[in-house]
């Protein structure tokens, strides 16, 4: 489901935006391309230390934004190429999922679960 260009994108660092809206109230948190892992296909994977807004918001409404990009990935017709992702998402606090990132990012507390709906190259 998701393209090779995204996982090109995965390979160089750059910033990931989070979005998720409650009440008509957007809500943004940020982390880095390095910590996307994609599993099963449609999965990504994201370590969690704070994201406690964020995780009240899933709570009421799951569905998700995420746009991500590098400048050194070639887009459509430049250098430079992002990707709007679509999804819903939800918190492990257990789990093979769990275990297989808790030992990669010792820092988080959760990790943020999202199940690809679409995705979008933007650039």
């Amino acid at each position: 489901m998701l393209p090779e260009k995204f996982f090109e994108v995965l390979n160089h660092e750059g910033v990931v935006s989070i979005s998720t809206c409650v009440n008509n109230e957007v809500h943004a948190v940020n982390t880095w391309n390095s910590y996307l892992v994609v599993v099963e296909g449609n999965k990504i994977l994201i370590p969690a230390a704070a994201m406690i807004k964020t995780e009240e918001n899933i709570n009421q409404n799951n569905k998700v934004n995420l746009t991500l990009g590098s400048k050194e990935v070639m887009g459509y017709r430049y250098m430079g190429t992002g990707f709007l992702i679509e999804g819903t998402a939800k918190f492990l606090r257990s789990g093979d999922h769990f275990n297989m990132m808790r030992e990669k990012y010792s820092f988080l507390t959760r990790v943020l679960e999202i199940t690809v709906d679409s995705c979008k190259q933007t650039l």
